[in-house]
């Protein structure tokens, strides 16, 4: 089995930010996860990252926000999806309010 693209999607809003998601099917799991996905997804303003989940060689998956680093436990693409947008509204949000500093849950 080759890699397979499941989703790659990018927003780009009007407050200069990006938000970006990229998930591949993997045919054996990346080092330090267990699973068959490799995954990128992020929210950045330009050049900083404020909200970020992946799972590097050999982190495995991990999450960013704002200045923290965190594990982060993956069930399936649909949860790791939801909680990351979750995420992202909930700095979105703290933008709004003048406060960037959501610490991770």
């Amino acid at each position: 089995m080759k890699a397979e693209l499941l989703q790659r999607d990018r927003m780009d809003f009007d407050d200069g930010a990006i938000l970006e998601m990229v998930i591949w099917r993997v045919p054996t799991p990346v080092k330090g996860s267990t699973h068959h996905y490799k995954y990128r997804l992020f929210y950045s303003h330009p050049g900083k990252r404020i909200v970020g989940y992946d799972n590097e060689r050999p982190k495995g998956d991990h999450r960013h926000v704002g200045e923290s680093e965190g594990s982060y436990v993956f069930t399936d693409v649909e949860t790791l999806v939801r909680d990351f947008l979750a995420d992202v509204s909930r700095q979105r949000s703290a933008d709004e309010k003048g406060n960037d500093s959501n610490p991770p849950r």
